[in-house]
């Protein structure tokens, strides 16, 4: 692993600034006032970062006598404030308490880690025991979930369009694959890069609800963050890997922006280049090629896309193409010239990225 001169992480929220603008719109207060809020949050938090992902972060080491092949994970509680890491409230190895938020992250945590343990071979998100911090309670109505590149951190939601920020396991496997991210790949948080960072998150968040869930590609519903919208809301979740764009279609949020091909690239200068909107294009090819190979999407797509983030070739400022080839070559590596590398090439076409 390289450094890059110091740690300085994006901040990273599951919620893109384009959902939370067009709700902070809306006519009851009651919606608006938290999107606003939390708007107000986010872009102060933007502020104090580059937009880079850079390698080399300081270095926690897991408490002494704490094996590496087994999480370190702490939860703590604000109660409405937003003094990190507010007050302990579990620890690694206590038992269950009554709240339900504490619970889902302590469990959400573990899941993560399992696999990228037990299908990778990967030692927490760094890759050497990093202990896993989250914080629950965060602000008041706080309408997200973001990693702040040293730990997790949860709203509660507005109760009215988002409901708790720990219910979707995949919420929290995506915002702490964005540690990963930042520990190996480098990858810009603009632009195309941008949306690969995004696109990876959400990869891995599915592949480890999938295997929390023991679910194959067919049976995987495909959705970033489903269960996390309040009931009387016209959508399903934030994202759809399946079919980018119809995730949801509300008068407050507005529809669903991500398109899944390049035909459809949206070019924006807003959320730093539509890093949450066009990671719908290789959220998309991911999927294809998934559901081409069957079986556990973790196992063979899921650990071409792995090998890639990994592997050391992924340039800071990768585009869509470079990842693309990369994939193939990852997947030539690993499993040869055959239906592997045929499914990553037959995937990437289908969504207007070429390979060659």
């Amino acid at each position: 692993m390289t450094t890059n001169g110091g740690f300085e992480p994006v901040f990273c929220t599951i919620v893109p600034p384009h959902v939370l603008d067009r709700l902070s719109q809306a006519q009851d207060p009651d919606l608006s006032a938290p999107a606003r809020r939390s708007l107000e949050h986010d872009a102060a938090q933007r502020t104090r970062r580059r937009l880079t992902t850079v390698l080399g972060a300081t270095a926690v080491a897991p408490p002494k006598g704490a094996a590496a092949d087994r999480p370190h994970r702490t939860i703590y509680d604000t109660h409405h404030t937003q003094d990190l890491p507010g007050t302990k409230v579990r620890e690694e190895g206590s038992d269950p308490g009554k709240d339900a938020s504490v619970n889902r992250a302590y469990a959400g945590l573990g899941a993560t880690f399992d696999l990228y343990l037990k299908v990778y071979g990967r030692r927490s998100i760094d890759g050497n025991g990093l202990p896993l911090d989250a914080t629950v309670h965060y602000g008041e109505g706080y309408d997200n979930a973001f990693w702040n590149g040293e730990q997790m951190v949860f709203g509660d939601g507005d109760g009215k369009v988002f409901l708790d920020f720990t219910i979707p396991v995949d919420v929290i496997g995506h915002e702490l694959t964005h540690g990963v991210t930042q520990h190996t790949a480098n990858l810009e948080y603009f632009g195309q890069s941008g949306a690969l960072n995004e696109s990876i998150s959400d990869v891995f968040g599915s592949l480890i609800k999938q295997y929390s869930l023991g679910q194959t590609a067919a049976e995987a519903d495909w959705l970033i963050g489903a269960g996390l919208l309040a009931p009387g809301v016209h959508g399903t979740a934030l994202r759809s890997m399946k079919a980018p764009g119809t995730a949801y279609d509300d008068p407050n949020l507005g529809k669903d922006p991500q398109p899944g091909s390049m035909d459809h690239y949206v070019r924006t200068g807003r959320d730093n280049g539509g890093v949450h909107i066009n990671s719908g294009i290789p959220n998309h090819a991911f999927y294809l090629a998934a559901k081409a190979l069957g079986g556990h999407a973790w196992e063979k797509a899921g650990q071409i896309w792995y090998d890639t983030v990994t592997g050391g070739e992924l340039k800071s400022d990768a585009q869509f193409a470079d990842f693309a080839k990369l994939t193939l070559k990852a997947a030539r590596h690993r499993y040869g010239g055959g239906d592997e590398a045929e499914a990553i090439e037959k995937a990437w076409e289908q969504v207007g990225v070429h390979t060659r």
